[in-house]
């Protein structure tokens, strides 16, 4: 039967007592015996269930369909809507506002932390099921749904490792070697431009690869103690990245076309740029924009800070949330749990949306093993699996991330055409995000 929500007031107010505890994306999930949540508040409803789930996956309502097919008591209606960061998300607070948001929807790692400061996730540690799937997934992932509490916001559902897409054909006429450290990088920047190309297209608007780029490092962007945020944004490993890139576009080394527009995608199919150090998604964005170089890229493990080092960045990933107000997490759960770690969902949603899964054994899928014609028959995503193992465990997200893209944006894009530095517009993103926190009321250090 048709459920009914109860209402769920959100709002920070709610977290004066700060319970967001310890997220520093430590060991402290409800599968290491952490969960002290009550399991009768994850029991199985009486009846018929229909669940609503709102996504933006390519062909999820087929995915949907085979749980339909198999689990005619537990029904779940399918909402697609645009990316989170595209509108999705201001309707998950608004619904959750009025009390009448869907019982599941997908959301970004980067954005569990803001729905987590409003009161607006239900925790799952209470369900059996979920406090027993933690060793199923790549724990960086597991860490990300946990927030370094003893509960466990969300099921992951997908990563994005980071790794170094290159064109292999001019790499070699032009008797350049493949970096494996960021200097090399550098000095191969500058051979690559003789050549008359670049290396490759820094990207001053999605601030996620950048953030990749700190996250290899070890660096963060927030810290958490406990008690109140510390913002990063400007932190040492942060001016480290933002000083390298910056003397990139000093050098004019790199171009600095915005991303995904059909600049950036004529420098790619051109061959202007030739790497671009992304996510394992990156793969279908070359080969849908850039179509004419097909079978000349390779990809390599991303470059080093220091030689010998074996460390990733992750650029990008999402969760299935379990949204408070539900009244039935346990099948919420349970149907989270199916989507993200059963073998035909899995196979599903890679064939569907190409998505990379974030269980290990999901690395493992026929589709991954195979070597892609496009990138000249290599197995690339041998590459991105050992990338998926390589990535900071401990990295932080903050509450207030929309915010701070945007003013981490506004000012990387001045940099670009010499107004300021990348570094100057990360100080400047800081003192924003700090008045921006105090003005919600979510405590802060400094």
């Amino acid at each position: 039967m048709q459920h009914t929500k109860k209402a769920v007031v959100a709002g920070v107010a709610l977290l004066t007592a700060f319970t967001l505890a310890g997220c520093a994306g430590g060991s402290g999930g409800a599968g290491n015996g952490g969960g002290a949540a009550d399991p009768a508040a994850c029991a199985p409803s009486d009846g018929e269930v229909t669940l609503d789930f709102t996504s933006w996956i390519p062909g999820i309502e087929d995915v949907v369909k085979m749980w339909n097919d198999e689990n005619p008591d537990i029904q779940v209606k399918v909402q697609t809507g645009p990316n989170g960061n595209s509108g999705t998300y201001s309707s998950f607070f608004s619904q959750l506002e009025a009390g009448n948001a869907p019982d599941l929807g997908q959301i970004e790692y980067d954005a569990l932390s803001s729905f987590r400061v409003q009161d607006g996730l239900e925790d799952l540690s209470a369900c059996e099921d979920v406090a027993a799937a933690e060793d199923e997934f790549i724990p960086w992932t597991w860490n990300q749904v946990t927030l370094g509490t003893d509960g466990v916001y969300g099921i992951p559902q997908d990563s994005g490792p980071m790794a170094l897409f290159y064109r292999s054909d001019l790499f070699e006429q032009n008797g350049i070697e493949v970096p494996t450290t960021w200097d090399e990088y550098k000095e191969a920047a500058k051979k690559v431009r003789e050549a008359g190309g670049y290396i490759t297209n820094f990207s001053t608007a999605d601030i996620n690869q950048f953030a990749g780029f700190v996250w290899q490092t070890g660096g963060d962007l927030f810290s958490n103690d406990g008690s109140s945020w510390k913002v990063n944004l400007a932190g040492d490993q942060s001016k480290t990245v933002a000083d390298y890139w910056q003397e990139l576009i000093d050098e004019d080394l790199v171009s600095t076309y915005p991303a995904w527009t059909e600049e950036w995608n004529n420098a790619y199919n051109s061959g202007e740029v030739w790497t671009w150090n992304s996510a394992v998604w990156g793969a279908n964005s070359i080969s849908s924009g850039a179509p004419d170089t097909a079978g000349k890229w390779s990809v390599a493990p991303s470059p080093q800070w220091e030689a010998g080092e074996k460390a990733a960045g992750n650029w990008g990933g999402s969760s299935i949330a379990v949204f408070k107000g539900t009244e039935h997490p346990y099948e919420a759960a349970k149907f989270a749990l199916w989507l993200n770690t059963s073998d035909e969902a899995l196979t599903a949603l890679n064939e569907s949306a190409n998505i990379y899964p974030a269980t290990t054994k999901g690395l493992t899928l026929p589709s991954l093993q195979e070597g892609v014609e496009f990138y000249g028959g290599q197995k690339i995503y041998d590459v991105f699996a050992e990338a998926a193992a390589q990535v900071n465990p401990d990295f932080v997200w903050g509450p207030t991330m929309t915010q701070t893209y945007a003013d981490v944006s506004d000012g990387f894009q001045k940099a670009a055409t010499g107004q300021g530095t990348l570094f100057e517009a990360l100080e400047a993103a800081q003192t924003k995000t700090v008045d921006a926190l105090k003005a919600q009321s979510i405590p802060v250090s400094e």
